[in-house]
């Protein structure tokens, strides 16, 4: 069973709208997958870019508010902190697909105030620890700004003491991972992503 979740979008809705959003659906599915045949003891979460930081946000939450936790965290190249400062943004700060400027102006829509851009749900890189949160894998791509952060994100989760799988894809930008009809690495990223939740659930059946 795949669940995939919308949730409100700034600048109409500003933080902490689409944390509250995510949180509530995750552990809307954990205690409702039974109704629709499904398992809650073997239910993973995922996202791409803002998706990758509201399914590790909402893990975070389920720790600090005694919820309950996904099985399994999929990050694909997360944003995990506001660093416009960091080798990834300065690397790739024209881009392509996603640039420093789009990602300082996203960041400006979301946020109420500047202060509000280190809190651990807007960049949980900057949590006291991560350590409680599920067994993660953490895909990032060499041409973008995100890549510093998703690799800082693996690392901090890895010394907290969660198992951590980490690949980066050289040569691929951002919003790579959905072009594996036309992309080789994509597919490959893609495999990659489906082994990590097959042997994630078959783990949760022992």
């Amino acid at each position: 069973m795949l669940v995939s979740v919308d949730y409100r979008k700034a600048p109409e809705h500003k933080y902490p709208a689409a944390v509250d959003d995510a949180y509530a659906a995750t552990q809307w599915v954990l205690n409702h997958a039974s109704e629709s045949n499904g398992k809650p003891s073997k239910v993973a979460i995922s996202g791409e870019s803002a998706g990758g930081n509201l399914a590790t946000v909402s893990c975070l939450m389920a720790r600090d508010k005694n919820g309950k936790m996904p099985i399994f965290q999929l990050l694909i190249y997360p944003i995990a902190n506001f660093d416009p400062n960091s080798p990834s943004y300065l690397e790739s700060a024209d881009g392509p697909i996603l640039t420093k400027e789009m990602m300082i102006w996203f960041y400006q829509q979301y946020v109420s105030v500047s202060t509000q851009a280190k809190e651990p749900y807007v960049s949980p890189l900057q949590a006291t620890t991560l350590k409680g949160l599920p067994r993660a894998m953490v895909i990032t791509d060499s041409f973008d700004v995100l890549r510093s952060e998703g690799t800082q994100y693996a690392t901090k989760l890895r010394k907290d003491g969660v198992t951590v799988t980490e690949k980066n894809f050289p040569s691929r930008t951002h919003e790579f991972f959905g072009m594996a009809a036309a992309v080789n690495l994509s597919n490959s990223a893609e495999q990659l992503a489906a082994a990590q939740l097959k042997a994630a659930f078959a783990r949760s059946s022992k």
